[in-house]
């Protein structure tokens, strides 16, 4: 009975060590590249919106896991902050977009979502792709959070974020850089003047 017992613990001890082993092993590639092209925050009526735009190329990997079904989520992030001589930089104003792309094997058309609403259908993975590409400018400051006059060191980036992956998916991210989509923050500053 113990020998019955301890066979199929051992066995799967075993199988935990190799999959372990597998996974350091392995070298971690770098994360596919995806640039800032152009950053810059403007002041409208309502407040500051970010315009930005990206440059990247889907691996094969992410393209194929897309047309299969699986969503992807994109996500821009923006940071604004004000630096003090004589103390720590003013607190740090965070705000994000995100759109996620997933491909509807039914109609075979690709649906990209900005935010978890405000969803359009696309003909091809191009046009879809077109939304994290250049995305839709939005509100990042509000008229009077900014203190008018002021310059604020700003930072831009893109990334696949992959905890929005299946968990299945996630392993095989980790590994492979294709899966592993960021770009590096873009910085600039801006001087805030309301309109």
């Amino acid at each position: 009975m113990i020998r019955r017992f301890c066979h199929p613990l051992r066995n799967a001890l075993l199988v935990a060590w190799f999959i372990l082993l597998s996974l350091f092993a392995l070298p971690l590639a770098s994360a596919a590249e995806a640039e800032v092209t152009s950053a810059r925050l403007e002041s409208t009526e309502e407040g500051y919106r970010i315009v930005t735009s990206f440059a990247f190329e889907l691996g094969h990997g992410l393209e194929d896991a897309i047309t299969r079904g699986i969503p992807m989520v994109f996500t821009t992030e923006v940071e604004l902050s004000r630096p003090r001589w004589y103390w720590f930089d003013e607190k740090t104003i965070r705000s994000s977009q995100t759109v996620k792309i997933a491909y509807n094997l039914w109609t075979r058309q690709y649906t990209a979502a900005i935010n978890g609403s405000l969803q359009q259908n696309f003909n091809s993975l191009d046009d879809a792709l077109a939304l994290v590409l250049r995305p839709r400018r939005w509100l990042v400051a509000e008229h009077g959070v900014l203190t008018n006059g002021a310059v604020y060191n700003v930072a831009v980036r893109l990334r696949l974020d992959l905890n929005q992956l299946p968990k299945p998916f996630l392993i095989n991210a980790l590994n492979n850089s294709d899966w592993r989509l960021s770009s590096d923050w873009k910085r600039f500053t801006f001087k805030a003047e309301e309109k």
